[in-house]
């Protein structure tokens, strides 16, 4: 009588299913798209920078910049932070892909909430603090010999921290209120190391046009960030005077067209 015993077949592993994480696009630019994500975890929210593809760049000579350009961002964002300057966490970065995740800021940026601020009830004051905020965050900044790059009020942040209530439910959360904890700086993409005054200056002027562009009292308002700016940085008065320089050829490149 013969072997009836039954052999099983083998083992094998079914491949997970891959979940695509969602992902809400916020802006797009020239040379990167940056998406509403989360990192790890859905409750962990996170901002993801994806700098993709140029079609008309050689595709080792486009890998090579983004990789580059990549690198340097969450460098730069990464030792800002090491020292205290307000900027974005970084999370992970894969350069081959030309992604970073970062620390997803809740808020509005200095652009939108100027008006806003200016027509509530008190909100002189609550100007003033922002523009000394702004000042000192930029001033820690070119005292780390960090550039922008940038610096514009879009990319100034006014961080909003919320308060919840303590029998909130998981899924229905009740805020009590919110409140403006700080600035942060973002988009450090045209950043980089440099100890030059013209460098700084520079940072500074587009920062001046940014307001004079979009605000009737930008005078003032600069004004403020300068003041603040000079406390936070004990080593800006050449950075002042070469402003100045920089003021003149801007005007003079306005007036030529």
């Amino acid at each position: 009588m013969g072997d009836t015993t039954t052999i099983p077949a083998p083992f094998t592993i079914t491949p997970a299913v891959q979940i695509p994480t969602p992902k809400t696009l916020i802006k797009q630019g020239a040379e990167a798209i940056v998406y509403r994500t989360t990192y790890l975890l859905p409750t962990i929210p996170s901002l993801l920078k994806y700098r993709p593809p140029k079609a008309y760049r050689h595709p080792i000579l486009d890998a090579r910049l983004t990789k580059h350009r990549c690198l340097s961002e969450a460098r730069l964002l990464i030792r800002a932070r090491s020292l205290g300057i307000p900027v974005p966490a970084v999370y992970f970065v894969d350069e081959s892909r030309g992604e970073i995740y970062m620390e997803c800021i809740e808020g509005d940026s200095v652009r939108d909430v100027l008006d806003d601020m200016l027509m509530q009830e008190g909100g002189e004051g609550k100007v003033d603090a922002l523009m000394v905020k702004m000042g000192e965050a930029v001033g820690k900044l070119h005292a780390a010999d960090i550039v922008h790059g940038d610096l514009t009020t879009s990319n100034v942040m006014v961080r909003r921290k919320v308060r919840k209530g303590l029998l909130c439910a998981a899924q229905e959360e009740v805020v009590e209120h919110v409140e403006d904890e700080g600035v942060v700086l973002i988009d450090f993409g045209l950043g980089s190391m440099s100890t030059a005054e013209e460098d700084k200056a520079v940072d500074l002027y587009v920062l001046e046009r940014a307001f004079a562009s979009t605000h009737p009292k930008a005078e003032k308002l600069f004004k403020d960030v300068l003041e603040a700016y000079q406390r936070s940085y004990k080593k800006s008065k050449p950075v002042m005077r070469r402003l100045q320089g920089v003021r003149m050829r801007g005007r003079k490149r306005t007036m030529i067209g």
